[in-house]
């Protein structure tokens, strides 16, 4: 892909802080941004074969090859060769090297050796593409059909590319990892936990419409969240006058890749799934903000009685979305109901209305003004 979109995580300046592991699922450009940004760094890319077998045979190799130019070092899918971490370790320690190892599974890193850095690198995240990054190419039907990785949203073949992107991921991040032996199984729960993407998680549902045991359902939630596939979305539980449920919700990374799995057809504006689609956009753009600006929390509320917010973030502002150009009191009730506990700063509802407008302390927004606040970091 010839087209490079500037990112808005800061790498450079992260880096020159300390070193960074920066995860993500693949395609979402981390060895594009590492082209783009470091390409006079001395980088090794374990994707390649012959730096794999060269490295793998002697891990000191590494070591050796530094010169007294080489401020920092650039690792490309640490993951498929965690035992080079002891020698990342030494160099930190010895010689004050700032290292970028990039992944995309967290569950081997743990596995095998991450801790051993022990803080010496901080851990970030990159997302698939925001709003803020394609500026005047963003198009929201696009972005919920087909989801914001690079290769798939700027493609001119978007819904072939998705499609393949599936078969890559099974392929490549399941079977070649040995997560799972049962590849039917596994697909199976893929299909129904997307049907489930943006709701509270029921294990025992899943399992039986995915046919498997229930136990196994927690260890499949547990590898999309390892391979950075799904985010698990923690209740806010701070309200008092309305006792707040403790189950989370779950959402996949990227909404068109939810879409594919759910085999369902180009969603249009009006459709049913549309509000659905809408409110995963808004929270992957708050999560991907969230970790760009390393902030800490983003929840959703609901009560016991019923009432429910989408998403609170930083614990000082609420979001509700609706997919609508015409709000109505009703539509206000669950924020006027949080807002009743006096714990937050800001009480936002997102929607497709022209103009923004306030009643009784709730900002109505238009999406993309919201959007470009948010980036402003007016709301955090």
């Amino acid at each position: 892909m010839s087209l490079y979109i500037d990112r808005a995580y800061p790498l450079l300046e992260d880096l020159k802080k300390k070193s960074i592991f920066l995860l993500g699922p693949r395609q979402t450009g981390k060895s594009a941004l590492i082209h783009h940004l470091l390409k006079d760094i001395k980088t090794y890319n374990l994707l390649k074969d012959e730096t794999f077998v060269r490295l793998n045979r002697q891990p000191s190799r590494i070591r050796e090859e530094l010169t007294a130019k080489d401020k920092f070092v650039v690792i490309d899918e640490i993951q498929r060769l965690p035992q080079l971490l002891n020698e990342v370790h030494v160099m930190i320690e010895e010689y004050g090297i700032h290292f970028l190892l990039t992944g995309s599974s967290a569950r081997k890193l743990r596995r095998k050796g991450v801790n051993l850095l022990g803080g010496r690198a901080h851990i970030r995240h990159l997302h698939p593409l925001s709003f803020m990054e394609l500026k005047k190419r963003f198009q929201l039907e696009r972005a919920l059909n087909y989801g914001l990785l690079p290769s798939v949203y700027l493609s001119e073949t978007p819904e072939d590319d998705l499609d393949a992107y599936i078969g890559l991921y099974l392929r490549e991040e399941i079977a070649a990892e040995g997560i799972t032996r049962n590849i039917p199984a596994f697909s199976r729960f893929l299909e129904v936990a997307a049907l489930c993407n943006g709701k509270m998680i029921s294990y025992t549902n899943i399992a039986n419409d995915a046919q498997v045991a229930r136990t196994t359902v927690h260890e499949y939630f547990e590898i999309l969240k390892d391979t950075l596939i799904g985010y698990e979305l923690e209740a806010w539980q701070k309200t008092k006058k309305r006792k707040p449920i403790g189950t989370s919700k779950f959402y996949f990374f990227d909404f068109g890749v939810a879409r594919m799995l759910q085999n369902r057809s180009v969603i249009k504006r009006g459709a049913p799934e549309f509000g659905e689609a809408f409110e995963s956009y808004i929270f992957h753009e708050l999560k991907t903000f969230a970790d760009y600006h390393q902030i800490k929390t983003l929840n959703y509320w609901r009560s016991h009685s019923g009432f429910e917010v989408d998403f609170i973030l930083a614990d000082k502002t609420a979001v509700e979305v609706k997919a609508s150009k015409n709000i109505v009191n009703q539509d206000l009730k669950n924020l006027q109901k949080l807002k009743e506990e006096k714990q937050l700063k800001y009480y936002l509802l997102v929607c497709f209305e022209n103009a923004p407008r306030t009643v009784e302390g709730i900002q109505i927004l238009p999406y993309q003004l919201f959007l470009e606040k948010l980036w402003d970091e007016k709301f955090s």
